[in-house]
């Protein structure tokens, strides 16, 4: 390096860059499949899911135990069969605790976002005290659409007989909604279905590390990548549900008693939705027993807090969030949440894939618990 290079290089290490904001504290490193959900039991056991999107996914839910990753609950159920849809697992978008210590499983039955096999679309609940299934809830054919592709889930176990859960579809080719489910009976309706809240937004335009996300293949012109109702958050009474498209920015909510309401029609369901403004765009929601609502904001590495007054407030910001997905409260009072580098995938850059591992778990404290409705 001659003195010319040594000054300018001297200079560049002095001049002015973006700032971090917020104290993140890796948790796990991912040398293997992406993963894209975590969730975090009362005792602190970690599990997350790797969904079939093209990578090699022997397993698609797996627990974090003694520094490494193995199936849950176990390796048998991680190997889908097209005879049993209803009994294996196809591939996992979330992964869930619930308030009496389940961790359920959400299976889109839909690995690539293809068409979900019939009969596979479910929710599997197990008992972390036996590591067992305990229920299982394989959706209907009339709620899992031909081009339902179910992502995050909530739930509220006071509703009903056994509870009611809450899911989002996130379809990429058909209408977005929420999936209401009675966890007595299994059975499931839709509401909110291609309603503008749970669509994509049409002037949506992302930038993520500078460049328009979009589906690129060689020869041919960018194509928008639209991604229905997605992220998914509850109040801790609740009374209300938050929930957002990933292509947007804005936040919506509804009241639960609307969702619950078989009878209520889409036209009075969709007069009750709020429209809450902008909070960056966001894969995964959250929420805490203090009200606050947690979003990741992809196109900013970030993850930001709403407020009781509405303000949106950021409490991590750093190089490292590369696509914040599935966010997680735990009740260790930190916030958990993946990075996986989901907008480096080959199909947003001609078929090269940019990811570089590991994809990473990360934590940021917080002054706040779980939501517990039980």
């Amino acid at each position: 390096m001659n003195k010319a290079q040594a000054a300018e290089a001297s200079s560049k290490s002095h001049l002015a860059s973006d700032r971090p904001i917020g104290q993140i504290e890796p948790v796990f490193e991912f040398h293997d499949a992406m993963p894209t959900g975590v969730t975090v039991a009362a005792n602190g056991r970690i599990f997350i899911n790797s969904p079939r999107w093209g990578d090699d996914v022997p397993f698609t839910v797996g627990e974090i135990k003694n520094g490494k990753v193995v199936p849950y609950p176990d390796a048998a159920i991680n190997k889908f069969d097209p005879a049993h849809p209803g009994e294996t697992l196809g591939s996992v978008q979330s992964v869930v605790m619930d308030p009496a210590n389940r961790l359920w499983i959400l299976d889109t039955a839909a690995p690539g976002f293809s068409t979900p096999v019939p009969g596979g679309a479910k929710l599997v609940a197990v008992d972390l005290a036996t590591n067992k299934v305990v229920k299982t809830i394989v959706l209907s054919a009339d709620t899992v659409l031909p081009t339902t592709y179910i992502n995050d889930v909530r739930f509220d176990l006071r509703q009903g007989k056994a509870g009611i859960a809450y899911i989002t579809d996130s379809s990429v080719s058909g209408p977005g909604g929420i999936i209401v489910v009675d966890l007595d009976s299994g059975e499931s309706w839709r509401k909110l279905t291609g309603h503008p809240s749970t669509s994509p937004d049409p002037s949506f335009i992302p930038v993520v590390e500078g460049e328009r996300l979009a589906a690129r293949e060689k020869g041919k012109a960018p194509a928008p990548f639209n991604v229905a109702s997605d992220g998914i958050a509850i109040s801790p009474d609740g009374a209300t549900l938050y929930f957002c498209a990933l292509s947007s920015r804005h936040l919506f909510s509804v009241p639960t008693s609307l969702l619950v309401d078989r009878k209520a029609s889409d036209d009075v369901v969709g007069k009750a939705v709020v429209d809450l403004g902008e909070k960056g765009a966001s894969d995964g929601l959250e929420s805490d027993d203090k009200g606050r609502v947690y979003a990741g904001d992809y196109e900013r590495n970030s993850v930001r807090q709403r407020q009781a007054d509405g303000e949106w407030k950021t409490i991590a910001h750093d190089p490292r969030i590369l696509w914040p997905d599935t966010l997680s409260v735990a009740a260790d009072g930190y916030l958990y949440f993946m990075a996986n580098q989901l907008h480096r995938q080959a199909q947003f850059h001609e078929g090269k894939d940019l990811r570089q591992k590991p994809y990473t778990l990360f934590r940021i404290k917080i002054d706040g618990g779980p939501i517990l409705l039980k």
